[in-house]
């Protein structure tokens, strides 16, 4: 694990210093350190689902109906509907005659059914890594496990993940209390998986405690929290003890930006989560002499932008990029869009 950021001197056990950008100017005004987290942002499920509804757009024409908020962003699902998306909350409300498209999260089997009943032309947007964890949770059930999947209730993966099995095969488990709670005992096959988008370290205490009760269960080979989501947290972790305040920008409904600031709070830092540079308090900023920046992966980098662009009007900012990890993964599209 990467050591938290310093501001001086190359942090411990780092061959060399964090990646930095700055910028300087002499206008008066007090400074102000911003110490901004990477990676941040769109990552390559959110990309692969945002481009899934343009090129379905430009090859089928408006309107194109989306089930779910594609990504949980409101400034990226307004982008959308402007391109003439129509987002809805159930396949009964898409007409017989238009595309749609399935979220980012992943849904029920019981919906392209559905969709295939009714000869509807659907793309499927699911993540490849969400997929991947349908797939796991259908190997685990034709081998006769019961599935414990950590998640949050009513989350819309977790919807989607329990809809791959048949009622009664999974059980979800919230929280490391919830486990002394299975009525479960050791002959029981028992195995578990995660939803992609959770705090690293709550699930690892999740899944000791389950291990602890249930020596019999099995695990995935690789944990299902997924590479940028594991990353954005590594990042606030190196920010977070430097600064005096975090920001996040993310949507209040997307789990993985609601995870990176309880990281940081978990740290010791203040940590607010905004939508748009306008949530931003001026009081927040006093007695703050460095703040930390992210963004969870369904927030676009021009919304980072916009907040060192309000943060410069108050303050004379000192930009400093903090990289944890380097992400290249990118996603195939569908083939019916490439074809």
């Amino acid at each position: 694990m990467n050591a938290p950021f310093q501001p001086t001197g190359q942090s411990p056990g780092q061959s060399s210093s964090p990646s930095d950008e700055s910028q300087s100017g002499d206008t008066g005004r007090p400074a102000l350190t911003l110490l901004i987290a990477a990676p941040r942002g769109f990552c390559a499920g959110v990309d692969r689902a945002i481009e899934i509804v343009e090129r379905a757009l430009e090859k089928y024409g408006a309107p194109v109906y989306v089930r779910h908020e594609i990504v949980h962003n409101r400034y990226v699902v307004e982008g959308l509907k402007a391109k003439g998306a129509v987002f809805v909350e159930e396949l009964d409300e898409v007409p017989d005659d238009v595309p749609v498209v399935f979220s980012a999260h992943g849904v029920p089997k019981s919906v392209p059914a559905e969709a295939q009943r009714r000869k509807l032309l659907y793309v499927d947007a699911t993540c490849p890594l969400v997929s991947k964890v349908h797939r796991q949770a259908e190997r685990q059930i034709e081998k006769k496990q019961h599935i414990l999947f950590i998640g949050h209730a009513g989350h819309p993966e977790v919807i989607g993940t329990m809809g791959q099995v048949p009622d009664g095969t999974m059980t979800l488990v919230e929280t490391v209390e919830d486990v002394a709670a299975l009525d479960f005992g050791p002959d029981d096959a028992l195995s578990y998986l995660t939803q992609t988008t959770l705090s690293v370290d709550d699930t690892a205490a999740i899944v000791a405690a389950l291990e602890e009760r249930f020596p019999q269960m099995v695990g995935p080979k690789a944990e299902d929290i997924c590479y940028a989501t594991s990353n954005r947290q590594a990042a606030v972790k190196r920010i977070a003890p430097a600064s005096d305040l975090v920001l996040v920008i993310g949507a209040p409904n997307s789990s993985n930006s609601v995870r990176l600031v309880e990281v940081a709070e978990r740290l010791g830092t203040d940590a607010r989560l905004i939508q748009r540079a306008s949530d931003i308090d001026p009081s927040w900023l006093t007695g703050v002499g460095t703040v930390g920046l992210t963004a969870g992966a369904s927030a676009p980098e021009k919304l980072v932008r916009e907040v060192v662009a309000r943060l410069s009007e108050w303050r004379e900012v000192e930009e400093r990029t903090i990289t944890a990890a380097e992400e290249k993964m990118v996603f195939k599209l569908p083939r019916q869009l490439t074809d």
